[in-house]
């Protein structure tokens, strides 16, 4: 099964529902069905080997998508906002691209690539497709990674692995006719991906806000009677902000999805107020698991705040439960199974799994990808990620969790937020620094008096710097090594 049966299922039933754009003007199911393969026949003509997507989400990334899938080429979403050499680089990855790009990117491509504007794809005549017969384990999408830690890294997503994670995740055709979906984030990110997709199975009309602002996502959720969300945290902080400890005007809003970082228990404990009428779901995965793999849902976010029992009050920070399809171990260093409750690297093995780049594969001979996280489980199922296995500070022989410790600070009311990083030291070999964002100004020492409140002296930062910003990706996720090498150049 391609991506293509997603597109053919909600033809099928909801042809004349919009699938893209204003309720009262977007593109319906038949016609992105229709585009589709008109690009399709575009794609062959061109003899293209593959589909880059350079540009903001829109009508012309769904239409893309599924024409790079009638075309049986994969599809590239690239980060618009590199640099021209960046994106060259990128380019020079994939197999005889044609690449749609929005105008306003069109000077910064490669000279001599094969080009077609977002405006011209999504106005292609009619022309009779001839279509290939896809493999199931044919490319699909061919995401790379946003490199918080590394260089990018060309991740292989097939129609398998796509296909299996929607059909776990959503019933076809399981959306009303007035469901609408706000989606925030770039068509380079894997949730980017997975809403197209999964909103295309359930039926569901999505909605685009490209460029986010507040009171633009909040004025659009009336206006179009938003009944889902996806947001990213830092996002989701934006619009606590904005609100100013108001209650949100958001009468269809049903859902808001959040993921792809973590998020600080004060904003959530405020956007939970903000949106009392709203269920709140947490969707942990990766670019290599085909996105979510663990969802913490809107009865889980419930019962941890009325609990009294501490355990599951706990599980408010935690990822929830493993998906359908999803099995998962926590390994020690030694490579060897822990108990629940013990700390260690997260593996995680399924159908929608990949773990696959264009370097090779990452899976082992039993199926299991290293997502490189630290993790733990506890004996309920509830999976607690605790941040990047190669974040971890190791001062004076202990492993410390930046979480950890940002955990403790961030619940100061002068601390708006904070990351913590592990800076080379003579002495302890790593010493511990925090970096906050302040609310107002507020002395270094009363901040780690604070954190020795509720942690071992061990762990108490040894220096807090402040920042105006965290330096962050276009989806929220926390660039620690920026801030590594920052604080290292300024002990040097």
């Amino acid at each position: 099964m391609s991506l293509t049966l997603l597109l053919d299922l909600a033809t099928g039933m909801v042809p004349d529902r919009i699938a893209v754009g204003s309720g009262d003007g977007g593109m319906t199911f038949a016609e992105l069905d229709r585009r589709a393969r008109n690009a399709a026949v575009r794609i062959q003509e061109a003899q293209a080997g593959s589909l880059a997507y350079v540009g903001l989400s829109g009508p012309a990334f769904h239409v893309s998508l599924f024409a790079a899938a009638h075309a049986g080429v994969p599809a590239a979403p690239l980060n618009y906002r590199l640099s021209d050499e960046q994106l060259a680089d990128l380019i020079r990855q994939l197999d005889a691209p044609v690449i749609v790009a929005d105008e306003t990117y069109l000077p910064h491509l490669p000279a001599g690539a094969q080009t077609i504007t977002t405006a011209d794809l999504l106005a292609l005549p009619d022309a009779d497709p001839s279509f290939v017969d896809v493999d199931d384990e044919s490319t699909a999408v061919l995401l790379f990674t946003s490199g918080t830690t590394s260089a990018p890294k060309g991740v292989i997503l097939r129609h398998s692995h796509l296909v299996s994670y929607v059909l776990q995740t959503v019933d076809p055709g399981s959306a009303d006719e007035a469901d609408a979906a706000l989606v925030s984030v770039p068509p380079y990110h894997v949730a980017g991906v997975g809403t197209v997709l999964t909103n295309t199975a359930a039926g569901r009309r999505v909605v685009h806000l490209p460029d986010f602002a507040a009171d633009r996502w909040l004025s659009t959720v009336v206006g179009e009677g938003v009944t889902n969300a996806m947001v990213v945290p830092t996002m989701l902080s934006r619009i606590v902000d904005h609100l100013e400890g108001a209650q949100a005007d958001a009468p269809t809003l049903r859902s808001i999805a959040y993921g792809g970082a973590r998020v600080s228990h004060p904003v959530l404990a405020a956007a939970l107020k903000a949106f009392p009428d709203t269920g709140f779901v947490n969707a942990y995965g990766l670019t290599e698991t085909s996105s979510t793999i663990a969802l913490l849902d809107a009865d889980d976010h419930r019962a941890a705040l009325t609990s009294d029992d501490p355990a599951v009050q706990a599980r408010l920070s935690s990822a929830g439960k493993l998906i359908p399809g999803i099995e998962a171990q926590v390994r020690g260093d030694d490579g060897q199974v822990l108990a629940p409750g013990e700390a260690g690297e997260l593996y995680v093995r399924g159908p929608q799994v990949s773990g696959e780049y264009l370097s090779g594969s990452a899976v082992d001979a039993e199926g299991w990808f290293a997502t490189r996280d630290r993790a733990w489980i506890d004996p309920d199922g509830y999976l607690f990620i605790e941040g990047r296995a190669d974040d971890t500070i190791i001062r004076g022989g202990e492993n410390i969790a930046p979480a950890e410790v940002e955990d403790v600070l961030v619940e100061h009311p002068d601390v708006h937020e904070v990351a913590v990083v592990g800076v080379p030291d003579d002495e302890w070999g790593e010493c511990i620094v925090a970096v906050v964002v302040p609310h107002r100004e507020v002395d270094p020492e009363e901040l780690r008096a604070f954190a020795r409140k509720s942690l071992r002296g061990s762990r108490t930062p040894d220096r807090v710097v402040f920042r105006d910003e965290l330096p962050v990706t276009a989806t929220g996720k926390l660039l620690r090594r920026v801030l590594l090498d920052e604080l290292t150049a300024e002990t040097r």
